[in-house]
């Protein structure tokens, strides 16, 4: 069983298993039901659920965002709008792994035009997805079946976007 190396990083070895670690940044789609986004722009729910294949082929285990979450306050880990980096639309608030996924509570901000939209939208319902921006730190790919196991991945960011790719995550109040 012979792995292709990513375009960047380097391999390690973990428990006779191959893992890369990868720098490349990647980012992950969920689905939302964002019924219940208060007017103040008020909302929490699941980023990221594990054990769960999304569209890309990819399994984010328990513990993934662990290291990511140790270094990072929740504030610093951005709010964005379809991940353009010029639309900081809001502030996160908690960011947490459970026994579930990557648990978030944030918060879009009114006083920004963006914002605004966005809010609308979500409270309309026409925006219901969530997207984790990350760098894959380390990583497993069955060759047999295409499917990568994220063993660690460096969270950076998390959008609102419009097509979720994991759509077992849901804002759930």
């Amino acid at each position: 069983m012979r792995m292709k190396p990513p375009t960047c990083g380097k391999r390690k070895l973990h428990k006779g298993r191959a893992y890369f670690v990868n720098y490349t940044f990647e980012r992950k789609f969920s689905k939302l039901d964002l019924k219940r986004v208060g007017e103040d722009g008020l909302f929490e729910g699941y980023a990221s659920v594990f054990e769960r294949e999304d569209m890309g082929k990819d399994i984010l285990v328990s513990g993934a965002f662990s290291k990511s979450l140790k270094k990072r306050d929740p504030r610093s880990v951005k709010l964005l709008f379809q991940h353009d980096p010029n639309q900081v639309i809001g502030v996160w608030h908690v960011i947490k792994e459970d026994r579930f996924g990557l648990f978030v509570k944030g918060q879009i901000s009114t006083e920004v035009e963006k914002g605004r939209e966005v809010l609308a939208l979500m409270r309309a319902g026409a925006l219901d997805g969530l997207s984790i921006g990350f760098r894959a730190q380390e990583g497993h790919r069955n060759p047999r079946t295409g499917i990568r196991r994220l063993v660690e991945v460096d969270l950076w960011e998390i959008s609102i976007v419009t097509f979720p790719m994991l759509p077992d995550a849901r804002v759930t109040h």
